[in-house]
């Protein structure tokens, strides 16, 4: 009416019930503990900063989670309940039962909310009263890597397609959300960052003025530090995650940076890195195929489109082996900007103390058995560097030579390759034939059964295997692990047998003096090699212009092979045969290849042959064995 001087209201249009955005409030349902909502989380708030950011936090929790978020990127634990007397004084089992323990880290939606709120100054509202426990919902979420592909508004409203049933407890708790919200500056743009599965009864409860609940203290709260070795287990993104998000969220690249499988393929990737320097093996393609492919099969048992770190190490036990399990688990556990030690308390938390109903893997890393690891009283463990580079110091370059038990096993095997190399040659010249007076090699069951039906019963004919005698010894042995093709074999040289049974070898590998193991004794991978009888004939094959006809080292290998072999015979073990020119190129020396694939050879066996160790000279090996394993 004209003259009217009553009081102006905002001119807030009709909510819209079906969006978020109800007046003043604009809901930002999120599932917690997940990254892809972190990310949706911090770009809504930079995008639409918001004068106050209110958070399904309780709000007792407020000043530890103001502490705690200064720490971060350093994650922290608050505890409360009977969690004291974990990291305190003791009481009973039954005493400790009631504990709570809240991590604190980078890739939950509310820890970002409250550092991006924080970012750009508004007002930060803890909306859980804490009146009541927050009901303990049965749901399970979709995966949220969806959000990789879809919009977090068509997320959010598939989930909410089929709301959950509610609950007396779910109805008193979204009441006091309800309440805290309504007490927010009633002119101010307000940005509440709540659960999804208690998002529509917060909407609900919205519609109708609230009471006042009545609201609990809690008292003995403790924030403290936990352990870098308990991360992998307490937090619900695995810290390698965590840490690639803390990058991202200060650089603020584009988010499709922060794809989850482009993070596990470069988790699998270092951790193939550890696993090459414990143990010398390499990942090979076959077997990063397979680990994408298994570890994609196990998520989409759990209804998941990407693997979580639990099914990366079941897939990595299963495809290579507990050893890389072993060191994938310890990479995801990584975190660098935590200490273990600082002006908190720093603690060692199980996962079993944090979530419920959590899954194991038990891991057994290659070690000796309980028997052969007790040791006598007072003997003295494995020695160690007493400062980087003090092994390396004690290298003079004067010679080199083997570790001979090593020498002993390589050359056992050289002996099985010539005998399984003449039995294929004799596999390939053998004849079957009828049965008549002699069962000659033996029965071939297969020849038999397949012309079992010709005949009658009384003409059935048996059918016998005539093994060929080959006539001639294998002379050289050349097996190639990997044929280099990427030029990380760079260390070649070529030794002379020290006696009658000992063999010449040439072989190339990876430096071995880069990875010291012991005072002028270093540790490495072959990529392959050869080796000839009798000794001491060999000159350095590397340098031989001869062999310069080769294309890779391993032709130069088997060219030296056919050259140096007094017998007919040279087996050559390698994943692929050689090119048909050497075919040719052998005739011409007289000699015949036989190829092995290497797949046909234990893979344990071929493990424990790909090491090699070189020693800084002959008064090495005196003490070698305390440093070699």
């Amino acid at each position: 009416m004209p003259g009217d001087t009553g009081t102006s209201f905002p001119d807030f249009a009709l909510p819209d019930f079906s969006s978020l955005q109800r007046g003043p409030y604009t809901y930002v349902p999120v599932v917690p503990g997940r990254m892809e909502f972190a990310i949706e989380v911090r770009r809504r708030i930079l995008a639409e900063r918001p004068q106050v950011v209110a958070l399904e936090l309780p709000e007792t929790l407020a000043r530890a989670y103001r502490e705690a978020i200064k720490r971060l990127p350093a994650i922290s634990v608050i505890f409360y309940g009977d969690a004291m007397a974990r990291v305190g004084a003791y009481r009973d089992e039954d005493e400790m039962d009631g504990a709570v323990y809240v991590p604190v880290e980078p890739c939950d939606p509310f820890v970002e909310a409250l550092r991006s709120a924080a970012e750009i100054g508004a007002e930060i509202v803890f909306a859980d009263p804490d009146s009541t426990e927050r009901p303990h919902i049965p749901d399970t979420y979709p995966d949220t890597y969806a959000l990789n592909t879809i919009p977090a508004a068509k997320y959010i409203e598939a989930y909410r397609l089929q709301p959950q049933a509610r609950t007396p407890e779910i109805e008193e708790f979204a009441q006091g959300v309800a309440w805290k919200l309504q007490g927010v500056d009633p002119f101010a743009r307000v940005m509440v960052v709540v659960s999804l599965n208690m998002l529509d009864p917060v909407l609900d409860a919205m519609e109708m003025p609230q009471s006042e609940p009545v609201r609990r203290r809690r008292q003995d709260l403790q924030l403290v530090n936990p352990h870098p070795d308990c991360l992998g287990e307490i937090t619900s993104e695995y810290p390698f995650l965590q840490e690639r998000y803390e990058g991202w969220r200060v650089e603020m690249a584009d988010p499709g940076a922060m794809d989850r499988r482009l993070v596990q393929f470069a988790l699998l990737q270092e951790a193939g890195v550890s696993y090459q320097l414990n143990t010398g093996e390499t990942l090979q393609l076959w077997q990063r195929r397979l680990l994408a492919r298994y570890s994609r099969s196990l998520a989409a048992v759990h209804g998941d489109l990407a693997a979580s770190l639990h099914e990366i190490v079941v897939a990595a036990r299963s495809i290579v082996d507990e050893n890389f399990a072993w060191d994938v688990w310890e990479t995801a556990s990584k975190y660098s900007a935590q200490e273990s030690s600082g002006p908190l308390e720093t603690v060692h938390i199980s996962g079993d103390e944090v979530w419920l109903n959590t899954r194991r893997i038990r891991l057994r890393r290659r070690l000796p058995s309980m028997k052969r690891r007790m040791t006598i009283p007072g003997l003295k463990p494995r020695k160690k560097e007493k400062k980087p580079g003090e092994w390396a110091a004690a290298n003079n370059g004067a010679s080199i030579c083997s570790f001979p038990p090593e020498d002993l096993v390589i050359e056992n095997f050289g002996r099985y390759l010539k005998k399984k190399g003449k039995g294929m040659l004799s596999e390939e010249r053998a004849t079957v034939e009828p049965f008549t007076s002699s069962i000659l090699d033996g029965i071939d069951l297969r020849e038999t059964m397949r012309n079992w039906h010709e005949g009658q019963d009384h003409q059935k004919k048996i059918f016998v295997r005539n093994m060929q005698k080959i006539h001639g010894d294998v002379g050289s042995i050349i097996v190639i692990f990997d044929d280099d093709r990427d030029g990380r074999y760079t260390y070649q040289t070529t030794w002379l047998g020290e006696h009658q049974n000992e063999s010449d070898m040439a072989f190339y590998s990876t430096p071995p003096f880069e990875h010291m193991v012991g005072p002028g004794i270093g540790r490495a991978e072959y990529g392959g090699f050869l080796m000839s009888l009798p000794a001491r004939r060999m000159y350095d094959v590397w340098a031989d212009s001869d062999y310069d006809m080769a294309e890779s080292k391993a032709e130069r290998l088997l060219l030296a092979g056919l050259d140096y072999s007094i017998e007919k015979y040279v087996v050559y073990a390698a994943a692929k045969p050689p090119r048909s020119v050497f075919r040719n190129v052998a005739a011409r020396f007289g000699r015949t290849i036989v190829y092995v694939p290497i797949g046909q050879l234990s893979p344990v066996t071929l493990k424990k042959l790909r090491v090699v160790h070189v020693l800084d000279g002959y008064e090495r090996r005196e003490g070698a064995k305390e440093y070699i394993w």
